[in-house]
């Protein structure tokens, strides 16, 4: 079967929109983001499947889509985010976005609609086009990855298969990752992996595809488990996450890595959890220890108000005082910048607490509004009004401005909340500092003894 086109170079209206798309994603929603090998991923018109852990909704498609500069890739996501409305189905399907019906969530009468995904992606598998699926069939909200289903090696041989198994067909694996999942101005990083033909196992494929499909599938679980921070320790999962966020950046440092570089955090916590999982097939109560003292102690910061930060590096009460003072001669400044940062940012919050449970579409909702409806209204209001009462270049400028106004509505206030924080720190009775610090001490000790 010949292939109709060797790329899949999209129009400048996409373009144009794409490029918007990714500075509100790059610059807003996010602090900074990488692309880790992104080398691996074969030139444009190789027929590819992408396959990833997922983490958080359409944050995840988006960060593979933003890594690519020309071409338009095709993603397989759950079918749920298309009913929201009919905008948002007319915006994800401009994207490149495909609806996955799943059991557990759309219902066994709508599992017969994949038919018409697959028979697409297929076609476009085969034509050069760059494919991205998830599956687990589900995103997570921890760091850990779930039970794959085998739908994407399925779909991949049956391109293989439509082309007389003529075409060669590469998944690549690869992994996403976050400083943190919720709010705006965290980070966030998508690592590839190294691409895996499908040729070596057409044959095989022919007589047992089953038994290909699972050979397949084996390789790809294992290079995204190795990409990817994988606790496995579910049922001690809080205490785990505690422990890694708080000495990431100290055993990164060690290990000679940058503790500012998420990549490099990210290698630190994986040695961090892999530690620990070591240690307690050796001494599971040394470890049991471990983690009670954790949880402790992340209960006792949570009841104080404040951080480790906060009461390592506390400021003098007067500094305290005088923060207090320059945030007061800013807050006219985050008065102005409530236009359009309080719109931006608490539209979609109320409607996300209004619909949904899940906490993981948090960053889609939030997204999704402000690129599609409050960005592109405020921008049109402010326009109108600045040209009927100046002129219409001060509302350009004005709407020029909206980055800025809102990064420093949301980094005001982080800052007053940690002044706040650094204040309670002053506040504090002494015997639960004195507990706080020796729950600490006793978790470095425990900590060194592990990497020792």
């Amino acid at each position: 079967m010949e292939r109709e086109n060797k790329t899949n170079k999209p129009g400048i209206v996409y373009r144009t929109f794409k490029t918007y798309l990714r500075f509100v994603h790059d610059k807003l929603l996010y602090r900074k983001t990488y692309s880790i090998n992104s080398e691996a991923i074969p030139e444009d018109g190789t027929p590819l499947l992408i396959v990833s852990n997922h983490q958080n909704c359409l944050n995840d498609p988006l960060g593979v889509l933003f890594t690519f500069r020309d071409r338009k890739p095709n993603f397989i996501t759950r079918a749920d985010v298309f009913a929201l409305s009919p905008l948002a189905n007319k915006f994800l399907r401009s994207i490149g976005l495909l609806p996955a019906f799943r059991i557990a969530y759309d219902g066994e009468e709508n599992l017969g609609k994949n038919q018409d995904t697959f028979n697409i992606t297929e076609k476009a598998l085969l034509n050069g086009t760059t494919i991205m699926m998830y599956p687990e069939a589900g995103h997570q909200d921890k760091h850990w990855l779930g039970t794959f289903s085998y739908g994407y090696t399925k779909m991949a041989f049956e391109a293989a298969e439509a082309s007389n198994f003529e075409t060669e067909i590469f998944i690549l694996p690869s992994c996403n990752h976050y400083s943190h999942y919720f709010g705006i101005q965290n980070e966030f990083m998508v690592k590839f992996g190294e691409k895996i033909s499908l040729k070596p196992f057409y044959e095989l494929y022919k007589t047992k595809p089953r038994t290909a499909q699972r050979e397949v599938n084996k390789l790809v679980r294992q290079q995204i488990e190795d990409l990817m921070l994988d606790v496995r320790d579910v049922e001690n999962y809080d205490a785990i996450d505690f422990l890694r966020l708080t000495y990431g950046p100290e055993i990164a440092s060690q290990m000679g890595l940058n503790p500012k570089s998420l990549p490099d955090r990210l290698l630190a916590e994986k040695e961090i959890v892999a530690r620990i999982a070591k240690k307690k097939e050796e001494d599971e109560a040394f470890i049991d220890e471990l983690f009670a003292d954790a949880r402790e102690l992340k209960f006792k910061l949570q009841e104080a108000g404040f951080n480790l930060h906060n009461l390592a590096h506390t400021p003098a009460l007067m500094t305290c005082s005088l923060k207090l003072m320059g945030l007061l001669m800013l807050l006219p400044l985050w008065i102005f910048s409530l236009w359009p940062s309080l719109f931006a940012y608490g539209i979609p919050m109320l409607f996300f607490k209004k619909k949904f449970t899940d906490p993981m579409f948090e960053g889609t909702i939030l997204y999704a509004f402000n690129v599609l409806c409050i960005l592109p209204l405020c921008a049109l209001i402010t326009f109108i009004i600045m040209t009927i009462q100046v002129n219409w270049w001060s509302g350009l400028i004005y709407i020029a401005l909206f980055p800025i106004l809102m990064l420093f509505a949301w980094y005001y206030k982080e800052w007053v909340k940690n002044t706040f924080r650094e204040i309670r720190v002053h506040m504090a009775n002494s015997v639960v500092i004195n507990k706080i610090r020796t729950l600490k001490k006793n978790i470095n000790h425990k900590i060194k003894l592990i990497f020792n």
